[in-house]
């Protein structure tokens, strides 16, 4: 008979002595259950003392947190956090220098502990560790643990930032513009200099006050610290109100930030960790932000230095640099060669730059081409000009819609995404990446025009296949702007032609009632295929980085399911695992038949109680949560969407429930086509003897392998 669901069986821990082996009374108060275990070993003064968890870190039981003990845990009877903290705090004020470094490495440590973090701040812990930094007294490991110390405990919320003085942030800025500092002190205070901008907007001014984008810059040639210097550039740009944005990302073109970046760390010897990717993504994102003042200003039709720069492409196309004729011809003659140039409005071109976005950035990209890129712009307008007008391409609607469509696929005015890592190398190759885009999109789009013999009333499907073909260039992440052009140079109108027909042939082929009979018998054994293979790549495990923790810390969690399907092993690890996680090194696990279901995005716990993930869209897409007995959750963020579907998939086929994924019906349409092809083939393969024919077989048994990887 299984145990009452709210009896834990628990060993408990004490030095020098055996561990008790009990029954824990989930109903009964804690402090009885301390002053139990006391008692079997003759403590007094059990309220001097509390239960921690004697693996991984080591956090306090409360009665809000003890639901999670699970049967089989070992805890550790500990003092109390109100007296550590006390010991601490007394042991780090002390004269004697060994002591007070082992005091504050243990505080480091505790220090992550929400409840001893509390006790802590309230004894006025986090002003004594300020003092301690301010004094300028210390330095190596026991300046290190004092920094780590007080990150962590200013991240648990309990106090706010702009408490801190400006003499405790003239001192850490001091240690990130000093020449020779130690490694793990650089990393600490650039960390704290970035929690202080991104929650405070008056330590943001004294920020920017004390350290230059220069001496930031000058960090990322070190790899240790390359993530923590982009970290809080990006915070500093983040936070900048805008009129000082672009003056910042002036200042940081001068000191060639993206050119550092790419030698440095894109095409460093070391690999990109999903921190530094999170870090470029970020500021790849903040950089193309600064577009979008121009995205939604509108062109002022009265305005004539406005005017003027159209003015300039209708003279670059039609005069010449040095026809002295281009500035006397009569403005009567503008009409038609605005209209050649492909504008909607023929007599003030200037009107079709009323619409936001793309306002303005939709002209300044047509003048860098003209100007930057003359040869390619005169080409592509004359080219168009003389075609029949049936076929022509025109130059200015596709320039403007063209710069809609990249503004979209780019994002561009939309703050980052928490759990989003995707940066395009090929955008740091270049000081103007986002013109250049621009130009080899509208070399791609005329190209694509001819290749389609489209004429105006194709415009939208021609910019639907151009949006296709830079969609998946940029899914190839091409390293260089050069790359990009070869990849779009293999996405011609037939490729793309040819890979929808190929993504839609399980929609639209094979309709005739045999065929449709033959996918119906097929499917059920593709289906088996496909839930043994999610359910492999559940026995395999994941990694999956911890909900709600700074990102710098990286901290993460592996799961993965038993060989037998009937329990889910998963703990802690102190970095992203390089292959297999043995079953060993994972402290706690999940029986199967405990699990009541499984729920996503907004219906999971973690996204209900994190409200600044519930308002991010793309976390929320990698939610998970798997509900078990009696009424706990195991709360997961996938890194990716395809290790969301293969998880969410293997879940549902472990509690015999439909895999409804993207992936799967992907995977089922594509491998029934597959077999059915197979299939077919062997039928047409078939030689038909002239007499007398064999008795017919049954068809033989499915044995298509499969291995998605």
């Amino acid at each position: 008979m299984p145990p009452p669901a709210d009896i834990v069986k628990v060993a408990i821990e004490w030095p020098g002595a055996n561990a008790q082996l009990i029954e824990m009374d989930q109903k009964r108060p804690l402090t009885s259950i301390i002053r139990e275990v006391c008692d079997g070993w003759s403590l007094s003064g059990s309220e001097q003392f509390a239960l921690r968890y004697a693996d991984g870190p080591q956090l306090y039981i409360t009665e809000q947190s003890r639901s999670e003990i699970k049967n089989g845990t070992i805890l550790r009877l500990a003092i109390s956090p109100g007296r550590a903290a006390r010991q601490l705090l007394e042991r780090i004020q002390s004269h004697g220098i060994d002591a007070r470094l082992e005091a504050l490495k243990e505080l480091a440590k505790l220090s992550a502990d929400t409840t001893f973090a509390a006790e802590f701040i309230n004894m006025e812990g986090i002003g004594t560790l300020a003092r301690l930094v301010e004094s300028g007294t210390h330095f190596g490991e026991m300046l290190a643990f004092t920094l780590t110390a007080f990150l962590e405990l200013m991240d648990h919320g309990i106090v706010s930032w702009d408490l801190i003085s400006l003499s405790f942030i003239k001192q850490i800025a001091g240690y990130v513009n000093q020449p020779m500092v130690d490694v793990s002190i650089l990393q600490r205070s650039l960390a704290i200099l970035e929690s202080m901008v991104l929650n405070s907007h008056s330590l943001y001014h004294r920020v920017a006050q004390e350290i230059t984008v220069g001496q930031l810059i000058g960090h990322l040639s070190n790899q240790e610290i390359q993530t923590y210097a982009i970290a809080l550039i990006n915070a500093l740009f983040l936070k900048a109100p805008e009129d000082r944005r672009q003056e910042m990302a002036s200042t940081l073109a001068q000191k060639h930030l993206r050119s550092i970046i790419l030698n440095h760390v894109i095409r460093g010897n070391r690999p990109i960790k999903a921190e530094m990717a999170h870090q470029l993504y970020v500021l790849q994102v903040l950089t193309f932000n600064l577009l979008e003042e121009r995205m939604m200003t509108k062109m002022d039709p009265n305005d004539q230095t406005q005017r003027d720069v159209i003015f300039e492409l209708r003279r670059i196309a039609f005069d010449g640099e040095n026809d002295p004729t281009g500035t006397e011809k009569r403005k009567t003659l503008y009409a038609k060669d605005y209209k050649m140039l492909g504008f909607t409005n023929h007599v003030n071109p200037a009107m079709d730059f009323t619409q936001t976005p793309p306002g303005m950035l939709a002209l300044d990209n047509m003048l860098y081409l003209a100007k930057v890129h003359q040869d390619t712009y005169i080409r592509i307008v004359l080219e168009n000009s003389s075609r029949e007008d049936k076929h022509e391409c025109p130059f200015g609607r596709c320039a403007i819609d063209l710069t809609r469509i990249l503004c979209e696929i780019l994002q561009v005015g939309e703050l980052p995404n928490e759990g989003c890592n995707d940066y395009h190398p090929m955008f740091f190759t270049h000081d103007r990446a986002w013109e250049e885009f621009f130009c080899i999109c509208i070399q791609l789009l005329n190209k694509t025009w001819k290749e389609m013999r489209a004429t105006s009333e194709d415009f939208n499907k021609v910019m639907q296949v151009v949006r296709e073909q830079i969609t998946r260039a940029l899914a190839m992440k091409p390293s260089s702007l050069d790359q990009l052009k070869n990849k779009l140079r293999g996405l011609n109108y037939s490729e793309i032609l040819r890979l929808r027909q190929s993504e839609r042939m399980s929609q639209d082929d094979f309709q005739s009632p045999p065929i449709i009979e033959l996918r119906e018998r097929i499917q059920p054994e593709i289906l088996e295929l496909i839930k043994q293979q999610r359910l492999n790549r559940l026995c395999e495990g994941s990694c999956f980085r911890k909900v709600g923790n700074r990102r710098r810390q990286e901290k993460f969690w592996f799961c993965r399911l038993s060989l037998n399907h009937k329990v889910l092993h998963y703990g802690d690890l102190d970095e992203s695992p390089q292959g297999e996680v043995p079953f060993e090194m994972l402290s706690d696990k999940i029986p199967v038949s405990d699990i009541k279901s499984v729920v996503t995005g907004k219906d999971c716990p973690h996204m209900k109680e994190k409200s600044a993930l519930k308002q991010n869209k793309e976390v929320l897409e990698l939610a998970f949560s798997v509900l078990y007995d009696p009424d706990e959750t195991l709360n997961f963020v996938a890194p990716n969407k395809y290790e969301y579907c293969i998880w969410t998939d293997g879940l549902c086929a472990l509690l015999g429930r439909e895999m409804s994924s993207d992936l799967t019906r992907s995977d089922l349409d594509t491998l029934i086509s597959m077999e059915m092809k197979l299939r077919l083939l062997d039928l047409e393969n078939i030689t038909i003897p002239e007499a007398p024919p064999p008795v017919p077989k049954e068809p033989s048994s499915y044995n298509f392998t499969y291995n998605y990887s």
